[in-house]
């Protein structure tokens, strides 16, 4: 049997997923939160308003469109009970090393300003 598509109860499913109240996401929408209630019970969706939610969810719109509740439990199911506290092979990089790049990343950005600026002054006093 075919999964119907009901784009109203994915986006709020999504939006219970992410922790987003209907309240927050009219109001970043500029609508009020009955509109938001209207949406979440329609079968569809104007392709303009579900890029708007997607944003708004931190969600693309095809990842509303694909949302699948078995999916998401199917997902959590495969996590394994390892009782050592490894839990690596779920991580895909380490997020120190990101924020290390990051860092690193704005202090070199930083330094090719300050040689900029520094590359004006010389300019202005050599004139």
């Amino acid at each position: 049997m075919a999964e119907t598509i009901h784009i109203g109860r994915k986006i709020g499913r999504i939006r219970e997923l992410r922790g987003i109240k209907q309240e927050f996401l009219a109001s970043e929408l500029g609508v009020s939160q009955q509109s938001i209630s209207r949406i979440e019970q329609s079968e569809t969706v104007e392709e303009d308003k579900l890029q708007q939610i997607a944003q708004v969810l931190g969600v693309t719109a095809e990842a509303i469109k694909n949302f699948s509740e078995e999916a998401v439990f199917n997902y959590f199911n495969n996590f394994h009970d390892n009782s050592s506290g490894d839990f690596r092979q779920h991580c895909t990089f380490n997020p120190i090393d990101k924020i290390v790049e990051l860092y690193d990343e704005k202090v070199a950005l930083l330094e090719r300003l300050l040689q900029s600026e520094r590359e004006k002054v010389e300019l202005l006093k050599s004139k």
